[in-house]
């Protein structure tokens, strides 16, 4: 693979070397703190200076009358896993599109590290983007690269480090879940689970400061799938990371996750803790939990009433 020229604003070869080192010495995870809509009085999920991600009041649309996010106000703390939830369409990646720079709220602040997103010089946002690690809706592997060459992408584009640390570096990524083995495969030789743990180990290459999860769980079995949700939970207390977690999968995001916004609408309707979560007598958290067809969420589209219609 060609390499790039050395650029003034790679990352330091040490910094990633070091950090990589880390993975064998998981952090603890504190207790996750915060209370569902419908309990007495939702608390933040972060004590105040100790939020890594903000969204405060941030309002996009493509157009003024196609709104995708209205009035959203969420926090992510420093190495939490937090859970961005609700149905196809509601805005979940269009979160993760923000933090990432690729388009700007049309009201609101968007905060990663107390910076505004959309203040950013283009310097500063490369340098953003460099710290963020990113897991596509199904894996989106090179599929003309070898395993190998996948998750070394990252480290020959912003990096200049030796091909032989790469080397060792990409095994380990490798390594931290379990598909060392399958270094010189090519995608099209794995399965749909085995391909996910690859863009996954391709997600940290850089140990990156903030972990973006997008449907990681979809089109997984059920074993592939508790396999990637335990891998996502250890890498990000292993590695120190700060992870948001956008799903509409309840069951395993209960499992490993520390906190849960739930958006509908383009709205935040509920957030809280897991247990919070679980014990909610919420009709919106209690329809999606229960995964039940009607509720706030309605079975029928709107339309005119049946005898209007067949008048």
């Amino acid at each position: 693979m060609q390499r790039n020229a050395r650029k003034p604003d790679t990352i330091d070869p040490m910094t990633v070397a070091d950090a990589s080192l880390s993975i064998a010495a998981p952090a603890a995870s504190a207790a996750p703190v915060g209370a569902a809509a419908g309990a007495p009085a939702p608390s933040s999920p972060c004590a105040a200076g100790d939020a890594l991600v903000e969204l405060k009041d941030v309002s996009f649309g493509y157009t003024k009358d196609r709104q995708i996010l209205s009035g959203v106000t969420l926090t992510v703390p420093r190495g939490k896993l937090v859970a961005v939830m609700g149905g196809s369409g509601c805005g979940k990646t269009t979160v993760l599109r923000l933090l990432c720079g690729q388009i700007r709220a049309g009201a609101g602040e968007v905060l990663v590290g107390g910076k505004s997103v959309a203040t950013m010089t283009r310097d500063e946002m490369y340098a953003h983007r460099r710290r963020l690690g990113m897991l596509f809706q199904f894996g989106a592997l090179f599929t003309d690269m070898t395993v190998f060459d996948n998750v070394a992408f990252p480290m020959h584009e912003h990096t200049d480090l030796p091909d032989e640390i790469i080397r060792d570096l990409v095994l380990m990524k490798l390594n931290a879940v379990g598909l060392r083995g399958t270094a010189q495969l090519k995608p099209s030789e794995l399965s749909g689970g085995m391909a996910r743990r690859v863009a996954l180990a391709r997600t940290i290459a850089l140990d990156p400061q903030i972990a973006l999860y997008d449907e990681p769980f979809a089109g997984l079995d059920p074993i592939s799938l508790s396999v990637v949700g335990q891998l996502i939970r250890r890498l990000n207390d292993a590695l120190g990371m700060t992870s948001i977690l956008v799903t509409h999968d309840v069951a395993e995001s209960l499992k490993i996750v520390d906190y849960i916004y739930f958006i509908s609408e383009g709205k935040v309707v509920a957030h809280g803790d897991v247990a919070s979560i679980k014990a909610s007598t919420d009709p919106f958290v209690r329809q999606f939990v229960d995964g039940e067809p009607d509720g706030p969420v309605r079975f029928h589209y709107p339309a005119k009433t049946l005898a209007e219609d067949f008048a």
